[in-house]
């Protein structure tokens, strides 16, 4: 019995159950749905090509003469299917943020539009996470916006050429505020905004335990302040101010888009303008999980406890299948924003996406980054402030 393609296997064969079926309930079951599933939910490929590599390998080496090592090769076999549920999951989400944005912003959207995005996936993303760095673009790494350490540094993306008068992009990790760091998550999309003249800054903040609610929106803001007062500096228009985040980092995103200039989270600083522009939220956690409606009212941490009129416009992409922060929460924010608000508000639902998707340049994120894209060039035209696509 060749061990070695036994324990393989076993291993996809566990990770594919994860990535396809990904049972949300109960907790435990979610947990290992994310941490096992998460790779092959976003690079099923690679998973198939390790099957059909080693299965060849142990038919090469004759190690598939007993019927037992035969029945362990069928089971190998047969999670290419199941893989295969998750690519066409992938796939299907450019389709999903096309008819979000239809939804949206109207189907006349792409009129407005320099660049509508990419209907099909390249081909170099079904395979490998193309490399995120982009030789046009120089990363200006570790600047201060805060006096805690660490945790108040901020990294600038700009194109080497050093465009001017560029839209601001500002972009928090998630980590459920106990861990993470700005060089994480998202890369795609700040290395592609950044290589079309926009300034992108990706800002760590202070995490649990050092602090806690409302340190982090605190520090949030304090990095809107920043770009307010330096961005110039290094060719941005800090009057096309867009926020961004995953996870707890949607989060605060969410939560500077519908609390602009309030002195509660500005302490120090409360004559700076926080206002933003637009907001783009990433698998947060906006109030509570499985859509049932609270009880007690929202606690100050929650962004629905802020809806308001004046909301800016948000684009919210959230997976169907993502464990940690559930889709039904997503749903009832989205549907109690657009209640209120009289701005765009975009929900692009993604078939099969798990938590933390943008941690892979996979075909799904590329569409996600291609719908930010287009949103983000909605608003600006809306606004009258259409960045020059020949800069």
């Amino acid at each position: 019995m060749p061990m070695g393609y036994v324990a393989s296997t076993a291993l996809l064969a566990w990770c594919s159950f994860f990535a396809v079926v990904a049972p949300r309930r109960p907790r435990p079951l979610a947990t290992l749905s994310f941490w096992f599933g998460m790779v092959l939910n976003e690079v099923p490929f690679m998973g198939m090509l390790a099957v059909l590599a080693s299965t060849a390998l142990a038919a090469g080496q004759g190690d598939l003469e007993s019927t037992a090592s035969k029945v362990i090769a069928v089971i190998a076999l047969a999670t290419i299917p199941v893989m295969a549920v998750a690519a066409w999951r992938g796939l299907r989400a450019g389709q999903a943020l096309e008819h979000a944005l239809d939804q949206g912003l109207g189907t006349d959207w792409r009129d407005h539009v320099h660049e509508p995005p990419h209907r099909r996936p390249r081909p170099r993303l079904l395979l490998l996470r193309r490399l995120t760095r982009n030789l046009d673009v120089v990363r200006i790494a570790n600047l201060r916006y805060g006096d805690a350490g660490r945790h108040n540094l901020l990294d600038v993306y700009r194109r080497r050429d050093a465009p001017q008068n560029g839209p601001v992009l500002i972009y928090f990790h998630g980590g459920g505020f106990t861990s993470g760091a700005k060089s994480r998550e998202a890369r795609p999309l700040l290395y592609r905004l950044a290589a079309q003249g926009w300034v992108c800054i990706s800002a760590n903040y202070r995490l649990r335990p050092e602090t806690d609610f409302p340190g982090h929106q605190i520090d949030a803001k304090k990095v809107i302040a920043w770009v307010r007062e330096h961005a110039s500096e290094y060719g941005a228009d800090p009057s096309k101010l867009f926020v961004a985040g995953s996870s707890a980092g949607s989060n605060m995103a969410a939560m500077c888009a519908l609390t602009p200039n309030d002195p509660e989270y500005q302490p120090g600083f409360e004559s700076a303008d926080t206002s933003v522009t637009a907001a783009i939220c990433l698998y947060g956690y906006y109030g509570f999980f499985f859509g049932e409606e609270p009880d007690v009212p929202p606690s100050p941490n929650q962004p629905y406890a802020y809806l308001n009129p004046g909301a800016p416009p948000i684009l919210i992409a959230h997976g169907t299948k993502d464990a940690l922060a559930t889709v039904e929460g997503a749903r009832y924010f989205v549907d109690r924003l657009r209640r209120v608000s009289d701005s765009a508000v975009v929900y692009a639902e993604l078939p099969g996406a798990q938590h933390s998707f943008d941690l892979f340049h996979s075909a799904r994120f590329e569409a996600v980054v291609d719908g930010v894209q287009a949103f983000a060039g909605w608003v600006l035209a809306a606004s009258g402030r259409t960045p020059d696509p020949a800069r």
